[in-house]
């Protein structure tokens, strides 16, 4: 599976497309509704099935209900189940019920096997209008589902699922592995001994988002005055959003350019944010490793994770002794066994890619070497 996201261009046309996106958040608030209802009467969940039968039942009957196509419609029937049985399944992990949303934040609508046709060159047709986007780059394969998106901007892009894409083998160039450590100081710590610095792009801006969020308060609700300041905060977290993926890019090529095999530890994403809230979010570790992987893919290269349960920073890289107890303080620490000096982020780095070394077959490689012969 491939995702490919394009964006359309503006046109006075496109109002039919958030027409459609109005009229999906319409049946899927009214969808909810009826799960709410059918359980109060009834003390059961209702059946997809019949939920699917009804909406279609009662779109014949509205006209508005009609601008969504009808695979769009079973679509949020579908991913009202999917939210449901996930919410049976891990309700007391603290996952909620879907509810209630607003239509002017509603998103997107999907069509699946119709109601959508791929024109030659950057032309498709979604319902009986015809629409361009800007292609970036051929799609290959064949197309699953076709996403109409809507960011808060009001700006619409067209997110394409396509299989069948033929998958590179995995092929060594530069016959090197490394093991590379998060931190909030540092944003990687790599086992040669290297260091990357985060640009922190929110701590950057962050006078900036307040003067816009200011001003944005400031105006009065539902004035045209206050939708543009709206708009303006919204172009603030994404020109954030835009330099931070960027530098993500960058970096991912320029690592999988270095390494063949890149070696992490399995972060625990949610603890950190509860611990640490917006410092995370600015890091945006779990982006970084979901571009990391897909370059990496795409180039042949492996990206390897260990178990987070590994001690990595409380292993001696240099003779595997395990300390019982290690403070987040504590910067470096001094081996009892062999008597060796660790810097706690580049002795987890060392940890993480000799585990991940004989994960993929090199053996235990304790010590730290930039290059290993694959």
């Amino acid at each position: 599976m491939k995702t490919l996201k394009f964006k359309l261009y503006q046109h006075k046309r496109n109002r039919f497309l958030k027409r459609s996106i109005n009229a999906a958040g319409v049946i899927y608030n009214h969808c909810i509704a009826l799960h709410k209802r059918y359980y109060q009467m009834w003390g059961k969940h209702l059946n997809c099935a019949k939920l699917q039968a009804h909406v279609a039942k009662l779109r014949k009957r509205k006209e508005f209900w009609q601008s969504v196509g009808s695979q769009a419609v079973q679509d949020i029937c579908q991913r009202i189940e999917k939210a449901y049985q996930l919410f049976f399944k891990h309700s007391k992990k603290g996952v909620k019920p879907p509810g209630f949303k607003k239509v002017k934040k509603y998103k997107s609508f999907t069509l699946k096997q119709a109601g959508y046709k791929l024109l030659g060159g950057n032309r498709v047709k979604v319902g009986s209008k015809v629409y361009q986007f800007w292609k970036s780059r051929e799609i290959e394969g064949t197309i699953k589902t076709l996403t109409i998106k809507r960011t808060p901007l009001g700006e619409l892009f067209m997110v394409v699922v396509v299989d069948d894409v033929p998958e590179p083998e995995i092929k060594f160039t530069t016959s090197r592995i490394a093991g590379f450590d998060f931190g909030l100081k540092t944003f990687l710590t790599c086992s040669d001994g290297s260091n990357i610095e985060s640009p922190q792009f929110l701590k950057q801006s962050l006078n900036t988002i307040k003067k816009a969020s200011k001003q944005h308060s400031k105006k009065l609700k539902g004035s045209s005055n206050r939708e543009r300041a709206r708009k303006n905060l919204v172009r603030k977290h994404e020109d954030i959003c835009n330099a931070r993926r960027d530098w993500f890019w960058k970096l991912a090529h320029n690592l999988t350019n270095k390494f063949d095999v890149l070696c992490f530890e399995t972060l625990n994403l949610k603890g950190m944010q509860r611990l640490w809230g917006r410092k995370i979010s600015d890091l945006a570790f779990g982006e970084f490793l979901q571009i990391l992987e897909w370059i990496a893919k795409n180039k042949g290269k492996q990206v390897i994770f260990i178990d987070r349960w590994y001690p990595s920073s409380k292993t001696c890289s240099n003779c595997g002794h395990v300390l019982e107890k290690l403070d987040l303080s504590t910067r470096e620490w001094r081996c009892p066994s062999c008597e060796s000096v660790n810097g706690r982020d580049e002795n987890a780095a060392k940890n993480i890619c000799a585990v991940g070394a004989s994960t993929v077959g090199l053996g235990d490689v304790r010590r730290a070497v930039p290059a290993i012969a694959v």
